[in-house]
């Protein structure tokens, strides 16, 4: 009986320290510096800290090849405020990783190290494909029941990741997927803004969806013709903003739009009109502003070529992706670990 009660309460010890343990995950993206801190608890997490901001570390690239300085001082100052939280909230197990800004640049080596020497943040610069997959950890929970397979695609700053996933498991099974070189910040670069009037504005955003529609061409091949319900789920600034723009909302709520369903006819119409205006009356709309204005169009013909090629009904919004995909990782392999030592 002693020893039952030991190992009972050996086991009750293990869950409590496991579900006080802080984890974190940063993610570095070419147009944004996001971190989540966590804290286990049943089958899911509990955030404690949380941390974003727009540091356009890929502002240039497509030019020069590089990471400008103004660039990497905006993400090292960011980094910083990260690193501080990390120490303050105790964190034990963390990842940080970094995406195409840094694949593609040729200074990205030499960045990596300086983040290392001013920080103490390890960044690891993670292949597409990894990206592609971390995403589809973090946010196939919102992917609605049906039939077939489902595409999932995350719109960054410097690349867009499609997946294809199939449901009929308990954790989707990536069936194929596709990086394209075109997210926000490098296609709003290749495509520069002659000038408002409407007919320029109207050419700038169909070359924007001629060059992603040839990068999708291939991949847009190997899709199964019958999709079954065609189901979509998008992780990006760009399906989240849009959809608070659906909503009308006076400033972002997250609890309002992780998680929303809403007719992909809305998204091309909103796409449509934002396309039409100029970046002024672009951020006349209070969740895109001047913080936005610039890139969202770029955004918006991503997203419609999306629809081209997978006709959905209806988009899943998340607002979760990379994040959440370290973060459950990590935990799954801490909690092996324990239990093996254990």
């Amino acid at each position: 009986m002693a020893g039952a009660e030991e190992a009972k309460e050996s086991a009750l010890s293990r869950r409590n320290w496991f579900e006080r343990t802080a984890y974190a995950a940063l993610d570095l993206g070419t147009n944004n510096c996001r971190l989540l801190i966590a804290k286990a608890g049943g089958d899911d997490f509990t955030v404690v800290d949380a941390f974003s901001r727009v540091v356009r570390l890929g502002e240039g690239l497509t030019s020069t090849g590089r990471m400008s300085d103004e660039a990497m001082d905006r993400a090292v100052e960011a980094l910083s405020v990260c690193a501080e939280k990390l120490k303050k909230r105790n964190v034990v197990l963390a990842r940080s990783v970094a995406t195409e800004a840094c694949r593609q640049a040729v200074n990205g080596a030499q960045f990596i190290e300086r983040v290392k020497r001013e920080t103490g943040i390890h960044l690891d610069i993670i292949s597409p494909k990894e990206e592609a997959r971390l995403a589809v950890m973090g946010c196939h929970a919102l992917l609605e029941e049906g039939e077939g397979p489902a595409l999932i695609f995350d719109i960054g700053g410097g690349s867009t990741e499609l997946v294809l996933v199939s449901t009929d498991g308990v954790v989707p099974e990536i069936l194929d997927w596709v990086s394209v070189p075109w997210g926000v910040v490098s296609l709003t670069e290749s495509e520069r803004q002659d000038s408002d009037d409407p007919d320029s504005l109207a050419a700038t955003y169909q070359a924007m969806r001629d060059k992603v529609s040839a990068s999708f061409a291939e991949f847009a091949a190997r899709l199964p013709k019958d999709g079954g319900h065609h189901r979509l789920l998008g992780t990006s600034g760009t399906v989240t903003t849009l959809a608070s723009v659906y909503l009308k909302l006076q400033s972002y709520d997250r609890r309002a739009v992780d998680g929303l369903h809403l007719p992909t006819e809305a998204m091309r119409a909103i796409s449509r009109e934002l396309a039409s205006r100029p970046i002024k009356g672009r951020a006349e709309f209070p969740t895109i502003g001047h913080e936005r204005a610039d890139l969202v169009v770029a955004g918006c013909a991503i997203l419609e070529s999306i629809f081209d090629i997978w006709p959905g009904e209806r988009l899943g919004v998340a607002d979760r992706g990379i994040r959440e995909g370290i973060l459950r990782a990590l935990m799954a392999s801490d909690a092996k670990r324990r239990n093996r030592r254990n």
